[in-house]
């Protein structure tokens, strides 16, 4: 598989006229060499990609480890930083080369220096290079997710259980988290968000020291890590008893998000995704209570292509997993979302939860 991912990369170099690219970004890094390194890689590692040659400069705290996990790509030990390594490489001290660096996510300070130890070099900045080849999944991908996806779910069944009144939304959150972990995940795909009451009508209301009532909304959005893939869910549910209000509320949203999931195609413009989801909500008299869009790519990164919001102009494609959560989110008073990681096919969506999604009262 990394072969073919170089392959196609260079291809896309060719076309670019680019004689080299420096990649600093983590899920670069392992999409296009299998080595995963450190939670945060950057500048702890850098892969340099020519049309020949596939190397990674790392120091000695991942010498063993990228023994083991680079594949089809050359290691390059360097006693000190990774970028002092550029100088090593003769490949890239010739004059007027044309280097591709990720302009997104490289920070000034590095690219700083790396200019010091290239000063021959013109650098080309691109964005969203690996993201053309990664956004549709291969197997090996796919089946990460879906492990993912798996733990999730089995973590939330168990937070059922220990969901209660009197408890605060981070105990709940630590619980949640420790159960993934103790499910296989290798980390949470992102700060998790446990958001009780009126704290529901927060999208990003990330778990506090609130303690949740009887009678009041908690939406959970978490997410596990399995072998460098994540995985993004949402549920909201009430504590004790829902009353009319919220059931209304609740229904809308589910009502959009299987009319969303429905539109999910091979083919189908992401913006129609969005729209089926949104247009149910606005009907309902609740579109000013939805700003953010209705999903986005997954993979090994929580937030990737395609975009699925209401300017997008991204297709989807066979093998593209992404989200889907619409939400209302009514100020001072409360909110749902509901959330699912949807594999993209021929014949439609995929979804890859199996959480229920009736509302559940606890």
């Amino acid at each position: 598989m990394i072969r073919k991912r170089l392959s196609n990369f260079r291809a896309m170099m060719k076309r670019e006229n680019l004689d080299a690219f420096l990649l600093t970004r983590h899920a670069s890094i392992i999409y296009l060499s299998g080595f995963v390194g450190g939670t945060h890689i950057s500048p702890d590692a850098i892969l340099v990609v020519t049309a020949k040659s596939a190397q990674l400069l790392t120091d000695s705290r991942y010498w063993e480890q990228a023994a083991k996990e680079l594949k089809a790509v050359k290691l390059e030990k360097v006693k000190g930083a990774a970028v002092t390594g550029l100088s090593m490489l003769k490949e890239l001290n010739l004059k007027n080369l044309r280097i591709g660096i990720e302009s997104e996510f490289l920070s000034f300070d590095l690219f700083q220096r790396i200019r010091g130890f290239l000063p021959n070099a013109l650098f080309v900045p691109s964005t969203g290079v690996v993201e053309r080849f990664s956004a549709v999944k291969d197997k090996e991908e796919l089946k990460a997710i879906e492990k993912a996806a798996s733990i999730a779910d089995i973590a939330f069944d168990r937070i059922l259980g220990y969901l209660r009144p009197g408890l605060k939304e981070l105990e709940v959150c630590a619980e949640l988290e420790y159960q993934m972990k103790m499910l296989g995940a290798e980390q949470p795909a992102f700060e998790t968000i446990v958001a009780s009451g009126w704290r529901s009508a927060l999208p990003h209301g990330v778990a506090s020291a609130k303690k949740i009532a009887k009678g009041e909304f908690v939406t959970f959005d978490f997410g596990a890590i399995y072998d460098s893939y994540c995985c993004d869910i949402t549920r909201t549910v009430v504590v004790g008893k829902a009353n009319p209000r919220q059931k209304k509320i609740y229904n809308i949203v589910l009502k959009a998000q299987e009319a969303a999931i429905r539109k999910v195609k091979d083919g189908v413009k992401a913006s129609k995704v969005d729209e089926a989801a949104r247009s149910i909500i606005a009907k309902s008299g609740y579109g000013k209570n939805f700003g953010h869009g209705t999903g986005h790519g997954i993979g090994l990164y929580i937030h990737s292509a395609p975009s699925v919001g209401p300017k997008s102009e991204d297709i989807l494609k066979q093998g593209m997993v992404i989200t889907v959560e619409p939400g209302i989110y009514i100020p001072k008073w409360g909110g749902v979302r509901i959330e699912d990681d949807v594999v993209v096919t021929a014949r439609g969506g995929r979804v890859l939860n199996a959480s229920p999604k009736k509302l559940l009262e606890i």
